[in-house]
């Protein structure tokens, strides 16, 4: 695919094609390249790094002015986390469009979260060396506002336990604690049945491969269970 092309997909115009071409390049391309000065996407995933977490924090402080460093940090790494960015990828379609090795390919490597994440921020990257931070953050902020919107009304920036642990501190000055009631099956496929209690009181069961997962879906369980009581209690 031509540079021309890759601007009328991505939805972007570069005045130097190469960096749009170096953005996309995974270094596993290189050891199959012709082109002996082609270069990968690393450095400029490395900036587009760096121009996120800048271009986010200013972009949360000003959208949110009443929230307090910690609860700005936790959206700062909710919008910029690499599962958030290859969402982000996903939707541009960068996994299709990337240089990446017939190897790499088969294997789904243009699937993968780590290369996706990175195409990603190697494209800020090369768009903050191209044009400058407005046009970087007039093209951040169309994946910033809506995933954020998801993020504040679903509280995604936080985990089930620790929703629970701040309700139930807040309601009860106690903390959950968590117990092992089931464990079974081998041990590269355990399953795990764990309750939440508050106090005395046992509020769910999760089950899970892992402890964690267990655990979480335990913590979502109880938050159900008092959120219906605070329903019926209004």
């Amino acid at each position: 695919m031509s540079p021309e092309e890759l601007e009328v997909a991505l939805g972007l115009f570069f005045r130097d094609k190469s960096l749009l071409i170096r953005a996309l390049t995974h270094r596993s391309h290189l050891n199959e390249s012709q082109t002996a000065a082609a270069l990968d996407n690393e450095r400029l995933e490395f900036l587009g790094d760096a121009v996120l977490d800048f271009l986010t924090g200013e972009y949360l402080y000003h959208r949110f002015p009443e929230m307090r460093e910690g609860e700005l940090t936790n959206l700062r790494s909710a919008l910029v986390k690499r599962e958030t960015l290859a969402r982000f990828a996903r939707e541009l379609e960068l996994g299709e469009y990337m240089f990446i090795s017939k190897g790499e390919r088969a294997a789904g490597g243009q699937r993968r979260v780590p290369l996706l994440a990175g195409a990603f921020e190697a494209l800020v990257g090369a768009l903050y060396l191209d044009q400058g931070v407005e046009s970087v953050q007039r093209f951040w902020e169309r994946f910033a506002e809506p995933h954020l919107q998801r993020i504040v009304q679903g509280r995604l920036d936080k985990d089930a336990k620790s929703l629970l642990q701040e309700l139930s501190q807040a309601t009860f000055q106690l903390k959950p604690s968590y117990e092992i009631v089931e464990q079974s099956g081998p041990d590269h496929a355990k399953h795990f049945v764990i309750r939440v209690q508050i106090g005395e009181r046992v509020l769910g069961s999760g089950r899970g491969n892992t402890k964690q997962s267990a655990e979480q879906e335990a913590a979502r369980l109880a938050l159900d269970a008092l959120a219906v009581e605070g329903h019926h209690a209004q």
